[in-house]
């Protein structure tokens, strides 16, 4: 599911400047499964990690994962066992990526409680956190089209269903159309993780 993003984007802020071009491939691009979350980006697009950062975690864009993959491992295959060995690395016991998206494949798995202690880590990192808990976001032009907005598809985050103390997460469907939910909040001097999977 879409919570996968969660270790792309930590990847993306551990081993990247914010200000580095990716070009997004035509594999990038083009290569995710037909009708999938997107925000529009063109081949041959130019943008910094930041912009598809932003559009990675607010609007769930797969091709911004697949590209952020390529600029980090030089392919997507290479990238998913990056992420596999940084989970092993965070102490997740249960998990296997096989793509930076989380777009179904059977080998491609975790837990809830590998999910917690992957979020809790992206959390721990300042640029993840403000990337997350970011509502709405303009993406600037690119060479190839004009200013992007994008806005979380995350309802904790952007407004539809708030709740006290929600400051970040992130939402998606499983292959058998469950729906799936890391979030966190602040309470009582306390950072909250909840992770759900198939709900």
């Amino acid at each position: 599911a879409s919570i996968t993003k969660v270790m792309t984007a930590l990847l993306a802020v551990e081993n990247c400047n914010m200000s580095d071009i990716i070009t997004y491939s035509n594999a990038a691009v083009n290569g995710i499964e037909a009708g999938s979350s997107t925000a529009g980006i063109n081949v041959g697009a130019k943008l910094t990690v930041e912009d598809s950062l932003y559009a990675l975690m607010l609007v769930s864009a797969n091709e911004a994962a697949a590209a952020i993959a390529e600029h980090i491992s030089g392919s997507t295959t290479e990238f998913a066992k990056l992420m596999t060995k940084r989970a092993k690395e965070l102490g997740c016991t249960n998990t296997q990526f096989k793509n930076p998206h989380g777009l179904p494949n059977e080998e491609h798995y975790t837990t809830a409680h590998d999910m917690a202690i992957i979020f809790d880590a992206a959390l721990k990192n300042d640029v993840f956190r403000y990337v997350d808990s970011t509502a709405a976001y303009t993406i600037p032009a690119t060479n190839k089209y004009g200013e992007r907005n994008c806005t979380s598809t995350n309802q904790l985050i952007n407004g539809a269903r708030p709740y006290e103390g929600v400051y970040a997460g992130k939402t998606g469907h499983t292959a058998n159309a469950g729906r799936t939910l890391v979030t966190a909040a602040y309470r009582d001097g306390m950072d909250l993780i909840l992770s759900l999977i198939h709900i």
